[in-house]
């Protein structure tokens, strides 16, 4: 039991408590009142000389003692059966207010009693999350299962590529050397995105199966981003775009190398199928204090703001109609945001006037 139950518990507890001191105080200060008041009636009826009221006055005022203490012992016995009932009564409530936090339904729990207020504050915020997790569960299977159908579908097209220029080859025997090679690039081209298509399937696996764990050592960030570079330099050269790379010489960074080499891959690779061609793409690296501040900066289609406020969900893809044939699954950036967290640092995108940029702060150590 944390803290603020037990907090609230102490409270309806005290309540309970000071409620039922100051009804019994009360009610024994009330006993003495009613005790001469009755014995005064009854001096009045005793005074007045009818002989009906006469006997019954005599009668009443020599159980008048009786009368008070059944009083005070039925009185208390009321008192104490109400207030040790009210815990149940409490319980009760809670107890229905439970079953509606799961039920399907947007109606808030109201208790009757005001001293659990607390409570019903919690238990509505609980049903409040637990209805947008369960919302956001649900777009997100749904937004998955389209994906997959996509992707299955998206299948058909590279296969069919591929046997049908294969077949070609291997039927006809006297195809020029121009033809075969156009073939046989077509028939490569189409291969490659059959295997970016499978990654993606296996991507939505392994995002599902596994938790991201981190193992940590100490690299040379510096040198971590001119590789990144090299290796992209293909990809930048197909549509004729150059990367400019500001950063400080052999920045060390505490941080698992595997993970945080996937996040920038994807940052860049982002940057790239989203690039006017003929642009220039800009990572830049700075020091603040214990942070490395990266700056993925490239020219683009301007990202409306209700994009950016998605960008980081899962299975969310920015060319939804999937007329991109570079789109991925839309894990990349979901994935980069949970490793740059883990490694207890932040990500954020902003867009205008046709310029996309994303902005990492990582602890150097």
């Amino acid at each position: 039991m944390d803290k603020n139950n037990k907090r609230i518990i102490g409270m309806l507890r005290r309540n309970l408590l000071i409620k039922l001191i100051l009804t019994l105080v009360l009610y024994t200060i009330s006993a003495p009142f009613l005790y001469v008041a009755a014995t005064t009636i009854f001096s009045m009826f005793i005074w007045q000389g009818d002989e009906f009221l006469y006997r019954l006055a005599i009668w009443m005022s020599q159980r008048v003692d009786l009368m008070a203490i059944g009083y005070i012992v039925g009185g208390y016995t009321i008192i104490g059966v109400y207030y040790f009932s009210k815990p149940f009564s409490y319980l009760s409530e809670v107890l229905d207010g439970a079953e509606s936090i799961y039920r399907q339904d947007e109606e808030l729990i109201a208790f009757s009693s005001s001293n659990l207020s607390q409570i019903e504050s919690q238990m509505n915020q609980l049903k409040l999350t637990l209805r947008s997790n369960q919302r956001a569960a649900q777009e997100a299977e749904k937004r998955k299962n389209e994906l997959v159908a996509y992707l299955a579908h998206d299948l058909k097209t590279p296969i069919t590529s591929v046997i049908g220029y294969l077949t070609l080859l291997h039927d006809e025997k006297e195809i020029s050397y121009n033809l075969r090679q156009r073939y046989l690039s077509i028939s490569l081209d189409k291969a490659q995105r059959l295997d970016d298509l499978i990654n993606e399937f296996f991507e939505i696996t392994r995002f599902n199966l596994s938790n991201i764990s981190l193992e940590y050592s100490r690299i040379n960030l510096t040198r971590m981003l001119e590789q990144l570079l090299f290796e992209f330099k293909p990809m930048l050269t197909d549509k004729n775009l150059t990367c400019r790379l500001d950063c400080p010489a052999d920045v060390v960074l505490y941080c698992d190398p595997g993970k945080l080499q996937r996040v920038f891959d994807n940052l860049l690779r982002n940057a790239v199928n989203y690039s006017y061609p003929d642009t220039e793409i800009q990572i830049s690296l700075t020091l603040d204090e214990n942070k490395a501040h990266l700056v993925f900066v490239n020219h683009g289609t301007t990202i409306s703001a209700e994009k950016l406020a998605r960008i980081f969900e899962q299975f969310y893809r920015l060319d939804s109609s999937r007329t991109s044939a570079s789109g991925g699954a839309g894990l990349g950036l979901a994935i980069a945001k949970e490793i740059i967290e883990l490694h207890n640092g932040s990500i954020t995108a902003t867009s205008q006037e046709e310029t996309i940029q994303f902005d990492v702060f990582l602890p150097l150590k």
